[in-house]
C-alpha cells in the first residue's frame, strides 16, 4: 500500500511539475490585451446606436468608442451625439453635433432629442434636462425640448432658464392639456418665489 501511495505522490508532483513548466509567464509590464479593433465602416447610425446603447453611460461610452466609433458622416454624428448625450458626455456630444453643417446640426439634435425623451417622459428631468437643452441650442423650436428643459432647470432651481425655456414652450405649444398646464404651474410657482 506505501508502494502506491509512494507512486501517486510521484505522479501528482510531476503532473505539477509539467504544468508549471509549461504556464505562459506575462512579460514585465505587460497590460491586458485591449479588445481588438473592429472597423465597422458598413453599419449605419441606428445600427451602431443599437450596438452601442448598453455603453452609452459615463463608465463605458469613451473606452468602447475608440474600439468602435460611430460611422463617419451625418447619421454617425447624430447617433454618436446621442449616444455620448445619454452618458453625461454633453460638451462631447455637442462637438459632434457643431461639426456639421446648419441643417445637418438642426436633424442631428432631433434624432439626440428623439433618443433621449424616453428618460424625460419617465420622469428623470434632472439627468434629461442637460439633453434637452443641448437639442434647444441646435433646435430652438423644439417645444417638447424646451418643456423638459424648463422642467428639469425648474427643479434645479435654475429660474432664469426655467423661465426662457418654459415661455418659448407656451408660445409654440397651444394645446391646453397637461404639458401645458405644468407649464403654466411651474411658471407661476417661479413668480411666486
Amino acid at each position: 500500500m506505501r508502494a502506491l501511495y509512494t507512486l501517486g505522490v510521484l505522479y501528482l508532483a510531476l503532473c505539477g511539475a509539467l504544468l508549471w513548466a509549461g504556464r505562459s509567464s506575462p512579460g514585465a509590464g505587460s497590460a491586458p490585451a485591449a479588445p481588438p479593433h473592429v472597423p465597422v465602416t458598413a453599419m449605419s447610425g441606428p445600427e451602431w446606436f443599437r450596438r452601442m446603447k448598453p455603453f452609452c453611460n459615463p463608465v463605458e461610452v469613451e473606452t468602447q468608442a475608440r474600439f468602435v466609433p460611430p460611422p463617419p458622416g451625418f447619421e454617425g454624428a447624430a447617433y454618436g451625439a446621442g449616444c455620448f448625450a445619454l452618458a453625461g458626455k454633453i460638451n462631447r456630444a455637442r462637438e459632434l453635433i457643431a461639426a456639421l453643417d446648419a441643417n445637418g446640426r438642426l436633424r442631428a439634435a432631433n434624432i439626440v432629442f428623439d433618443l433621449a425623451h424616453p428618460v424625460a417622459d419617465a420622469g428623470d428631468d434632472k439627468s434629461a434636462g442637460p439633453i434637452m437643452a443641448l437639442v434647444v441650442e441646435f433646435s430652438p423650436d423644439n417645444y417638447m425640448a424646451l418643456y423638459h428643459a424648463g422642467a428639469s432647470e425648474f427643479i434645479l432651481g435654475q429660474p432664469d432658464l426655467a423661465r426662457t425655456h418654459l415661455t418659448r414652450f407656451l408660445e409654440l405649444y397651444q394645446q391646453n392639456d397637461g404639458w401645458h398646464r405644468n407649464a403654466i404651474d411651474m411658471l407661476g410657482r417661479l413668480d411666486r418665489r
